[in-house]
């Protein structure tokens, strides 16, 4: 079981792996080896995601996420297979981290009387330091 926080954990059975080939430095490696992950979690049916944390991702991983509420994570960063599927799990598990996070809701607030005053004060006090800077007349000098 991956364990994503106390209440989410998830079966390894429940993710499926591809490996391909990475594009990029390594050699002659990267034509022979299929080192990159691509990673594949359906959180729509998994039963350790709820409604709220799947709503959640669909917000977070929109741009990882197909129609059908699958996420792919493409991983290619290293040049073994071991570390790029770490990593690929290790990103999925971030992603649903900050799904279970509950944003705290803002209150709206008015500012207060002294604060209005100050800023028109300071409103007043900038045009009257502006209005000063006006062209010079011949009989100014």
């Amino acid at each position: 079981m991956i364990r994503v926080t106390n209440q989410i954990q998830i079966d390894p059975d429940e993710l499926e792996e591809t490996f391909i080939r990475a594009s990029g430095s390594g050699g002659q490696n990267v034509n022979k080896v299929s080192t990159a992950v691509q990673l594949r979690f359906n959180a729509k049916t998994s039963p350790a995601i709820s409604i709220f944390v799947f709503n959640r991702l669909q917000i977070l991983a929109s741009h990882l996420m197909t129609q059908d509420g699958e996420i792919i994570i493409t991983a290619n960063s290293h040049r073994s297979q071991d570390r790029n599927r770490q990593d690929a799990r290790d990103r999925l598990v971030e992603f649903i981290k900050k799904a279970t996070i509950q944003q705290k809701s803002r209150r709206p607030t008015k500012p207060s009387r002294s604060a209005k005053t100050k800023r028109t004060d300071k409103k007043k006090q900038r045009g009257a330091i502006k209005k000063g800077r006006g062209s010079v007349s011949k009989s100014d000098y």
